[in-house]
């Protein structure tokens, strides 16, 4: 049976994992403590967690003089407070000076469900990947979210993490190696290529087993670094297949497939099919049924490939 785990959780485990590693690290939340999974380091380290209230801009500046100060902030809160609310002081507070904050944003995409429009974030990406000097990561599993946590550890300036609501599949293995700017080729075929991110990769897996069945070879890519991209790896899938599906819980527009488009067209223009969120907000309700909704399903993904071919 596969392991379910959201990787809001692994991110909780793996502070904690770090905390008792390396004492720079400071743990900050805007009261959302348990939701984002910041609970677990705060329990075990009170003294280095700071919970600043409803007040993401604050969240931010603080993070910022933190990491002024020579810390190693982790700053969270829902992806859409985090990125929407907090923008300016990202933009001004720490892109530009190039700070070494850690942005790690829970309750992304359509799968935060009942919440609602209102809190699915479907343009963080967007709006990350537009600003200078951030790295924007965005991992499809517990095991996946651990290494993306511990190289943004490493990275010495600003990162933004893209993490879930939902428990998702266990895709990796315990050995599996993330390196920030590559992507990883999960499947060979050289009929198709699907580059996805993020809860969509498992999809991306289980649409290629299906186009398998007919005789159709569907490379599958997971692009866990939106920013810096892995350009080799798409260019080599532009040469190597007959067109590339990108698939994401997030709006067409800025995401994962703007950024392969991006590539294909300056060094090698091929066929790219973007999946993802129409140009519309979401809505309330189960996740992984408004993920049907709203196209992004392995029906979805088998019927675009086969409309590419």
């Amino acid at each position: 049976m596969t392991k379910m785990i959201a990787t809001r959780n692994a991110y909780g485990d793996t502070l904690k994992e770090l905390g008792e590693i390396n004492k720079d690290i400071v743990v900050l939340d805007a009261d959302l403590s348990g939701s984002t999974k910041t609970s677990v380091f705060a329990k075990a380290f009170p003294e280095r967690f700071i919970n600043v209230g409803i007040a993401e801009q604050n969240l931010m500046g603080t993070a910022a003089g933190l990491a002024a100060a020579g810390k190693i902030p982790f700053a969270s809160s829902f992806a859409m407070f985090a990125t929407g609310r907090a923008f300016e002081i990202i933009r001004n507070s720490i892109c530009y000076p190039k700070l070494n904050v850690k942005i790690a944003a829970t309750h992304a995409g359509l799968t935060v469900g009942e919440d609602g429009a209102t809190h699915q974030a479907l343009e963080d990406i967007s709006i990350m990947r537009s600003l200078p000097n951030i790295i924007v990561l965005s991992p499809a599993d517990a095991v996946e979210t651990r290494q993306c946590i511990m190289k943004a550890v490493e990275h010495n300036g600003p990162v933004y993490i893209r993490l879930g609501r939902a428990k998702v599949p266990v895709i990796f293995d315990h050995d599996y190696e993330f390196e920030i700017g590559k992507g990883v080729e999960l499947r060979a075929g050289t009929d198709i290529a699907i580059i996805g991110t993020g809860v969509m990769v498992e999809r991306a897996i289980l649409a290629s087993e299906k186009l398998a069945e007919e005789g159709i070879a569907a490379r599958v890519i997971n692009m866990a670094s939106i920013k810096p991209i892995d350009k080799d790896i798409i260019i080599k899938a532009a040469k190597e297949t007959k067109g590339i599906i990108t698939v994401e819980e997030h709006s067409i527009i800025g995401g994962l497939g703007s950024a392969v488009a991006e590539v294909v067209s300056e060094s090698h223009p091929a066929k790219v099919l973007r999946i993802g969120t129409m140009d519309t907000f979401g809505e309330s309700g189960d996740g992984f049924q408004l993920l049907e909704k709203y196209g992004l399903s392995v029906d979805n993904i088998v019927k675009k490939a086969k409309e590419i071919l």
